[in-house]
């Protein structure tokens, strides 16, 4: 059930066209992917077929020149079908960085094939083993030598290297010690791993499927051309795409939820112990609805983040805090269909499993909670700063 004041006739046939391939690859495809730690490659085709997973890009690009709150849809109703959009996400936000501060030359020669899903952009390199969170710490080197810059370090949880053909890549290109601010001296870069030596992906085996991995660059001699923006303004570039990140992913949380909710309104209306069904007590209805208001709830942050973003105004607040809601309803939505479909929801048969352990991901990434109600309590509500 969605809220019809946001539901417009495109948005509706975004989802009747999400609808439609989902229907394709029902639970037993996702489970099966999931057991054996499959990238759900058929599914991809099948959504990039449809110019989707180009909703972003300009269509003087050959994208569909969507807006936020649209190119959200996309992602929900992959949820809502209990599919996974975990594996395609990147390829609708990651080339943020690139569309708002590449150059000409960048933007004429990628985003075509971004945009067409004949360049898959699904890696976002930044997270580094002794950074983590503390993303202005990043050791990674990236050493100007003539007309090349030299690569040297680590990034981890990094997805889909495998299926990606192109890296967007925070380095350091102006050593801590030598700069004012420390989020001074940091730039981006945007890989073609098709054409570079000194990149090794290592496999990392994670309680869910999203192919994630370490990644090591050792010497890696990358073109100047590969700078994306202003030497040493890295980290305000990968700021922008953040917001685009968030609100995508609250809109997956969203979608989560539903899926949970619609599944555990039928199974608890079925499910008949005690000679009547379960769903006849106040003691499992009201933990459903309670779930079922707190998604509504997010979705209403979740379209303001959106209607922000996508009338060029300041949104970060707003994505994060939909970020925030949406996820933690997605996870009390989950909670919910395992406690009521009991021993069932532990079997892989009902899919409930799969689902909860996906959606407990966004309690911690992209962003954690806590950072976000640190960024609350300092930026917003002005208090004390705790680091």
């Amino acid at each position: 059930m969605t809220t019809d004041f946001y539901e417009s006739d495109l948005r509706k046939d975004l989802r009747t066209a999400v609808d439609s391939i989902c229907a394709d690859y029902p639970d037993e495809y996702w489970r099966t992917l999931d057991r054996d730690r499959l990238y759900p490659e058929k599914f991809v085709e099948a959504l990039t077929a449809t110019g989707c997973l180009g909703a972003l890009v300009p269509e003087e690009y050959g994208g569909l020149g969507l807006g936020m709150g649209d190119a959200s849809v996309i992602l929900e109703q992959i949820n809502a079908n209990g599919a996974n959009a975990g594996p395609v996400h990147a390829q609708l936000y990651t080339m943020g960085a690139l569309l708002r501060h590449g150059n000409d030359d960048q933007k004429k020669k990628y985003l075509p094939g971004i945009a067409s899903g004949d360049i898959r952009l699904q890696a976002f390199a930044i997270t580094e083993p002794t950074a983590g969170t503390d993303t202005t710490n990043i050791s990674t080197s990236a050493v100007r030598d003539g007309d090349s810059y030299i690569i040297n370090g680590q990034k981890v949880f990094i997805s889909r290297v495998q299926h990606s053909d192109l890296m967007l890549l925070l380095a350091r290109t102006t050593p801590k010690n030598e700069v004012s601010k420390k989020s001074d001296g940091l730039s981006v870069f945007l890989l073609d791993l098709r054409e570079l030596e000194g990149i090794t992906a290592r496999p990392i085996r994670t309680m869910v499927n999203h192919e994630t991995n370490e990644v090591f660059f050792d010497n890696v001699r990358v073109p100047a051309e590969c700078l994306v923006g202003e030497e040493g303004k890295g980290f305000k570039h990968v700021l922008d795409g953040m917001n685009a990140e968030r609100i995508l992913v609250a809109a997956e949380c969203i979608g989560d939820g539903r899926w949970f909710i619609e599944r555990t309104r039928k199974y608890v209306g079925e499910r008949v112990v005690f000679g009547r069904p379960i769903g006849a007590n106040q003691g499992v209805q009201f933990p459903i609805a309670r779930a079922h208001v707190n998604i509504e709830a997010a979705n209403l942050m979740r379209w303001r983040a959106s209607d922000l973003f996508d009338a060029n105004l300041p949104c970060g607040t707003e994505a994060n805090m939909a970020k925030l809601l949406a996820s933690e309803a997605s996870w009390e939505a989950a909670n919910v269909a395992l406690q009521f479909h009991g021993g069932y929801g532990m079997t892989e048969e009902y899919h409930i499993e799969r689902k909860f352990r996906e959606t407990r991901l966004y309690q911690i990434a992209p962003i954690s909670t806590n950072l976000i109600l640190s960024y609350v309590g300092q930026h917003v509500l002005e208090m004390p700063r705790s680091f």
